[in-house]
């Protein structure tokens, strides 16, 4: 049995028993019962091993040692954020992301140091999910992935095309690749500690709360900060536009 099945089969587990129905669901999230399910067991395995080891990190690392390690993955990423601002008609952002990972690799000491951002060369967000929305792919149902948290179906497709793609997951020999990815991702959760606390403070329904702001600032993504009139959401963007026209 590989690996992978190894690590679903406790998701799978938990999941069979969240399918219950849901009295009253969204009509965004008709499959709340699993996603219920899926969120407790990810919230277990969050609790157990992601979060003490990313609170480890940032404990030990000095915050250059943190920034220089979430600099160097970033840089990694623009090279297909720029793909995805070409795959979306805009190509002034294209040239900019692939101009911040050229100038960041040579005098940013291989991404190490951010020096494009004051030069003026702005970060980009852009990932597969997005471009599939500014091509008028509907959003879908809201989903909860077992390790990967809050999805919907269009963003689903995407995240596969993304892990696909990655350099770092294709990087090689394979033990290297395995331990870059696990960097980087203890380097996100430690990243997201602050809002785990609030979360857990001020949410009094952890996963409706978690949902709801998945879900809006997804679409704020898709439309460039300027999502169009909730009877609108439907729409796609414009072609060749920055965000929907009114």
């Amino acid at each position: 049995m590989s690996s992978g099945v190894k690590l679903l089969l406790p998701a799978l587990a938990v999941l069979l028993v969240g399918c219950a129905s849901v009295p009253n669901p969204d009509p965004r999230d008709p499959f709340e019962g699993f996603n219920r399910g899926v969120y407790k067991f990810n919230e277990g395995f969050d609790k157990a091993i992601a979060k003490p080891v990313a609170t480890a990190y940032k404990d030990v690392l000095p915050g250059a040692v943190r920034n220089g390690v979430r600099n160097f993955f970033s840089n990694i990423a623009d090279v297909f954020i720029g793909v995805n601002n070409m795959l979306q008609g805009k190509p002034r952002e294209a040239f900019s992301d692939w101009g911040r990972f050229a100038f960041n690799t040579t005098f940013g000491f291989l991404g190490l140091a951010d020096w494009a951002t004051p030069m003026g060369l702005e970060k980009h967000d852009e990932d597969f999910g997005q471009t599939l929305g500014r091509w008028g792919v509907g959003s879908g149902p809201y989903i909860v992935l077992p390790f990967l948290g809050p999805s919907d179906g269009r963003d689903t497709v995407g995240t596969a095309f993304d892990m696909y793609t990655d350099p770092v997951s294709n990087h090689t020999p394979v033990d290297e690749r395995n331990s870059a990815i696990t960097l980087r991702l203890v380097s996100r959760r430690a990243d997201l500690l602050g809002a785990s606390r609030l979360l857990e403070q001020a949410a009094l329904d952890p996963y409706a709360f978690l949902r709801d702001a998945y879900l809006q600032r997804r679409r704020n993504l898709i439309y460039d900060g300027r999502p169009p009139r909730e009877r609108e959401a439907d729409l796609p963007p414009e072609e060749g536009s920055n965000g929907p026209q009114h």
